[in-house]
């Protein structure tokens, strides 16, 4: 059984260098690795009704995707989490979700931003308990309509409709699925017949997918989609390989 705390003990190398956001380590100051809600200035109270209730009380499933996608926001941003923090507003308020839609997201500089809420442990992603063969259980996003139970959803800040994601982000990315992989026991380099688990809707994809390859849309940028195949090598390099 893989515990939370030890998720990336197992990636090697850039992995392990950017533990922090599957391991709870909340780091506030700017330019570290990673940064939870109260670091980059989540407001809870956006979370709940006026009369007080959970707009979008969690519901944890067991992880069968992985989906990349782009905020489609300016580039070289001079100040993300202000970024962050609106497009949280933007899902939570303005379309009425009660958070923001996805799991983690990555600015320019390789900074990974706790998304969407999972609990008060400070750990991302995941919520308490356990599914299939002891793993842990995804936090239901809101990234990929009809298909968010059981995906998790990690956006690059910016627009990769004509630039690649900067070399910093791009080690992030690598770094978050190579962790996000070891954790959910998912295959990098494999294809996933993905199933929702609420719905039933099906679809057949890559376990590490773009938002483009669920639904007709742009995401994750024409200019970086054609280099997820290299990303999913790259990914697949830091996650050990079953032995004989």
């Amino acid at each position: 059984m893989i515990t939370r705390r030890a998720m990336l003990a197992a990636a090697t190398g850039a992995a392990a260098s950017l533990a922090l956001p599957l391991t709870g380590r909340a780091n506030a100051s700017p330019g570290q690795p990673y940064l939870d809600r109260a670091s980059w200035g989540a407001d809870e109270a956006l979370r709940f009704g006026s009369d007080g209730v959970e707009t979008w009380p969690p519901a944890l499933f067991a992880t069968q995707t992985l989906t990349v996608h782009h905020t489609v926001t300016a580039n070289d941003d001079p100040d993300p989490a202000a970024t962050v923090r609106a497009i949280y507003r933007d899902h939570a308020v303005v379309r009425g979700w009660g958070d923001i839609g996805y799991h983690l997201v990555i600015d320019g500089s390789g900074q990974v931003f706790e998304g969407r809420w999972s609990g008060g442990d400070h750990l991302p992603v995941f919520g308490d308990g356990a599914g299939p063969g002891g793993r842990p259980l995804m936090v239901n996003g809101g990234h990929v309509a009809g298909f968010n139970a059981g995906n998790i959803g990690v956006a690059l800040l910016g627009d990769l409709s004509d630039r690649m994601p900067s070399p910093a982000a791009r080690r992030s990315l690598v770094a978050v699925l190579a962790g996000l992989a070891v954790a959910t026991g998912l295959d990098p380099l494999g294809t996933t017949r993905y199933v929702n688990p609420i719905s039933g809707a099906t679809a057949t994809v890559d376990t590490i997918s773009g938002h483009r390859n669920w639904q007709p849309t742009g995401c994750p940028g024409d200019r970086f989609y054609p280099e997820l195949a290299a990303l999913r090598r790259d990914v697949a390099r830091l996650v050990p390989r079953p032995g004989p």
